[in-house]
Formats: structure tokens, C-alpha cells, sequence
């Protein structure tokens, strides 16, 4: 922790870590989990955490507690992997209400991102998957880094640099990647496509913080395509959880906005320039398509530990979570969002 921030450790400032919460309450567990473990390292400043949707407390809420705690300015850290919708418009439309209702100021920081601290987080999620299974070489293991999918082209191609950083980190034969939903190829059409490469063994990596219904999918399709290949060794690595280089990365997130070098990168953001297939999507209305679903705190029917998936059989044929987005001009890929209907 750089001494610039410990410097500005006083009374009138607060921290809140947003999580974007799930139905699953293992999920949101670990997300307090680690939330707790960033406030036992900055314990002279108030840390309060909320969610976007589905979970309690809301992240006005959580803001509500910091005000009364004295809190005059917050320091807003999204618990994004990539910046996408989420974090590029629903987070700081619920934000920029709160502020303007209530006249506190609030910082907003940027997504966790493409950072040595996340990259060695994940390479050590990895090379613990692989140190207890058969001695197949590296230059015989493919591996697959699973990322949540975004209508975002963005944030998407952000999960394909950090399976190309890790692939050479540790010295895999090959690298790809594949998405949970949303964008393509997705994992099962993914995986079925790279078994023609030929690997004895494949490494699947999800890049995501928690656990929950995405991640319990990815495993789901992971074992039926490992069925039709008993010749095929297949590792599931951890994803990335409450690691110590995570909670160090939220920490440097919090030490950029302190001191105003938090700045995303919005390059090829579709939502500020002329992105090649998305130009219509420019200057689209930064506002929150979450409301409806804003602490609902609907924990998971069937289970309160590790997500298995079987909820999501019973919520398929439910609209209650749809809200409006932009059109995605791949909904139709054959590798991609159409096969999540089946």
C-alpha cells in the first residue's frame, strides 16, 4: 500500500466495493468474504459494500451507511473484471443519482481490468489446478479461459489478452477463449470445436471472481463434452475467489482514485467511439437497466452453497429479469447466444 494512500486516510472519506450480486447465496458469501478481507486492511477508513441487483444491501444502501458514518466523500470501486454495460453505464447511473440527491461526492473508480496483480492471481488459480493430475506436458495442454461474455467487444477482447498473457506465463502449447453467455463461441460449441486441435489434455480457467449460476453452466457444458472424450484429460481450475493478489488490486483501484489516476480506457468503448459493427450504439443513454431487480433478495430455491445450476431450469421460461439493451448484432452466431435456447 503506497504511502500517498495512507496519507489521505481521514474521517470524511469512505470506500464502497459494488458487487454486482446473484440470486446464488454462496456467490454473494464470498463476495462479503472479500469485501470484510479489503476492510480488515484499511481498518481507519469506513468500507461498506452493496450490490447492483438481485442481493441486499443495495448500493444505496450501502452509501446510506457511509452518510452516516459522516462519510462526506466516497470512493466507489466497481468489482468488475472488464468494463462493460455494467460498469460503464448501470453502476454510475445509480451513482450519479444518489449524488445528486443526496449532494455527497463520489469518486467512481475503474474495473479491476488487465493487471499483473489479476494476470498472477489467475496463473496461480491455474498452476494449482494442474499440480495434482497426470503428467501431461505443457506442450501437450491446451487452455481455455472461460470469460463472463459481454455485449461489449471491448471488455471481450480483454478476456482473449488475458488467456494470451497466461499462455505464454506458464508455457502452454495453445491458448483460446471461449464465453459463458451473451457473445460467442460459447463453451460447449467452443470446446466441441477445439477437440479438433488434438490437446490430450485441456485446462478450462473461468475468469470470474465468484462462484454462481454462470460458473456452475461453464462446468455443466465442460462435462458433457468431456463425456464424449474420456481420451481427453480435462482440469477444471478454480476461478479467481478471494485471492491475496485480488484483494491487492482492489487496493491499487482505490489508491488511483485518491489520487485521480483512475481513468478508464475508453479507446474502443462503443458507447463513446465509432466501433467498427456498433456504431449505432454511440451516445447510448447511461442509465441503469437493473432497477427492477434492485435488492429483490431473492436468495436460490433449491440451494445455499455451491451453485449446481438446477435453478436454472425452473427460471428459463421466467421475463421477469429482461430489460432493455442496445441490439447485439451476433444474438444469431451459431457458436454464440442462439444456443443458450436449446
Amino acid at each position: 500500500m503506497s504511502s500517498r494512500f495512507l496519507d489521505q486516510l481521514h474521517s470524511n472519506i469512505g470506500i464502497l466495493i459494488i458487487g454486482h450480486g446473484s440470486r446464488n447465496i454462496h456467490a454473494t458469501n464470498e463476495f462479503a468474504k472479500l469485501a470484510c478481507s479489503i476492510k480488515s486492511l484499511i481498518p481507519s477508513i469506513p468500507v461498506e459494500f452493496g450490490y447492483l441487483e438481485f442481493s441486499k444491501p443495495i448500493i444505496s444502501e450501502a452509501l446510506d451507511k457511509l452518510r452516516k458514518r459522516s462519510v462526506k466523500k466516497v470512493i466507489a470501486i466497481p468489482a468488475m473484471l472488464f468494463a462493460a454495460g455494467h460498469a460503464k453505464n448501470d453502476i454510475p447511473a445509480v451513482l450519479n443519482d444518489y449524488a445528486a440527491k443526496s449532494g455527497i461526492e463520489i469518486v467512481y473508480g475503474r474495473e479491476l481490468g488487465i493487471d499483473n496483480l489479476m494476470i498472477n492471481a489467475a496463473g496461480e488459480r491455474i498452476k494449482e489446478s494442474i499440480s495434482s493430475f497426470s503428467e501431461v506436458p505443457l506442450n501437450q495442454t491446451l487452455l481455455v479461459v472461460v470469460g463472463r461474455g459481454s455485449s461489449d467487444p471491448d471488455a471481450n477482447s480483454n478476456v482473449s489478452k488475458i488467456t494470451r498473457m497466461l499462455v505464454e506465463a506458464i508455457g502452454f502449447a495453445w491458448g483460446e477463449t471461449v464465453y459463458s453467455g451473451v457473445t460467442f463461441p460459447l463453451v460447449e460449441p467452443g470446446l466441441r470445436h477445439l477437440i479438433k486441435l488434438g490437446f490430450r489434455r485441456i485446462v478450462i480457467f473461468p475468469y470470474f471472481l465468484f462462484s454462481g449460476v454462470l460458473v456452475s453452466r461453464i462446468w455443466k457444458y465442460v462435462h458433457l463434452v468431456a463425456d464424449d472424450h474420456p481420451e481427453i484429460e480435462f482440469v477444471n481450475a478454480g476461478y479467481l475467489g478471494n485471492h491475496q493478489k485480488v484483494r491487492e488490486a482492489f487496493l491499487e483501484r482505490i489508491d488511483e482514485a485518491l489520487n485521480g489516476d483512475n481513468a478508464m480506457n475508453c479507446a474502443l468503448c462503443k458507447y463513446r467511439s465509432n466501433l467498427l459493427g456498433f456504431e449505432e450504439e454511440v451516445g447510448f443513454p447511461q442509465v441503469s437497466h437493473h432497477s427492477h431487480v434492485e435488492g429483490i433478495d431473492q436468495g436460490c430455491l433449491l440451494c445455499d452453497k455451491e451453485c449446481t445450476g438446477e435453478c436454472e431450469t425452473i427460471r428459463s421460461s421466467s421475463n421477469e429479469h429482461e430489460h432493455e439493451h442496445a441490439h447485439y448484432p451476433h444474438s444469431q452466431h451459431p457458436f454464440g447466444p442462439v444456443t443458450l435456447r436449446n
